[in-house]
């Protein structure tokens, strides 16, 4: 399975990515030439040399230095909400097919309720109820994208009931609980991770809108979104610094994206989804 995932460019590529992603994340402080919030207006958009490789942005703070710390918040962020959404959505999508066609009812309508409206607007909705900062942000992302995620794996799930062994497991005796740790959730639980993935490119962007929009982390955090939006007083004179987080925005999606996809097609050639 390993050797077929990886046999795909996509899958290679993908992965080198996010790899740089994660090390910039990781070993931000060794890797970093100057400190991210080191503020010196003397150096106002310094030019590129050897102690500040790509500059400095209006305040005088490495751009460099910021851009390797903002993975930090990006996937210190991100990743953790898709494994809360993944928990989520697997409890509520098999318990869902499984506790009964009332139920089913019910939970496919409030999921519905949820989905009909854009989960960008839903979340910037909480936020401005809640409050910027790091846990409002992950409760906004949370809310406005839970209904996807147990849709999807409701769906996955209505596809598993059909099947022989569901049907075994029943006559056995085996219970609701059961039914659902036992059976379901690891019978589907590979398409679920190839979701996961592509959501964490979702959350991503998601997470840089807010600061883009001046709602999500605090003015001056080192984060992709927040140094956007601060770079659009000198959109014109300097537009390199609102396209440097840009670009990292769109590798760190462009990897998860990228490996999900070939994650999909190799379990679709050997028929799990």
């Amino acid at each position: 399975m390993i050797k077929k995932i990886f046999s795909r460019p996509q899958a290679v590529i993908g992965i080198i990515l996010i790899a740089a992603v994660v090390i910039c994340a990781v070993f931000a402080p060794a890797i970093a030439p100057n400190p991210p919030d080191g503020i010196d207006p003397s150096l106002k958009y310094h030019e590129a040399d050897e102690s500040y490789p790509l500059g400095t942005d209006q305040l005088g703070r490495c751009e460099l230095s910021r851009l390797i710390y903002g993975a930090r918040y990006s996937l210190g962020m991100s990743v953790p909400m898709m494994l809360i959404l993944g928990a989520l959505g697997l409890f509520i999508g098999t318990l869902s097919v499984c506790a009964g066609e009332k139920a089913d009812r019910i939970i496919t309508f409030i999921c519905d309720v949820f989905i009909s409206f854009p989960s960008l607007i839903t979340a910037i909705a909480v936020i401005s109820i809640l409050g910027s900062g790091i846990q409002n942000i992950a409760v906004a992302v949370v809310i406005s994208m839970w209904a996807w995620f147990a849709r999807t794996v409701r769906s996955y799930a209505a596809a598993e009931m059909g099947k022989e062994y569901i049907t075994a497991a029943r006559i056995s005796g085996c219970g609701t609980a059961g039914l659902i740790f036992k059976h379901l959730i690891p019978n589907i639980l590979p398409q679920c991770i190839v979701y996961m993935s592509t959501g964490v490119a979702s959350a991503i962007i998601m997470i840089s809108s807010f600061s883009f929009l001046g709602l999500g982390l605090p003015e001056g955090t080192a984060e992709w979104g927040a140094m956007m939006n601060e770079a659009r007083t000198g959109l014109y004179s300097h537009p390199e610094m609102l396209v440097y987080p840009g670009i990292c925005i769109l590798i760190t999606a462009g990897g998860f994206n990228l490996f999900g996809e070939a994650l999909r097609d190799a379990l679709t050639s050997e028929g799990g989804i």
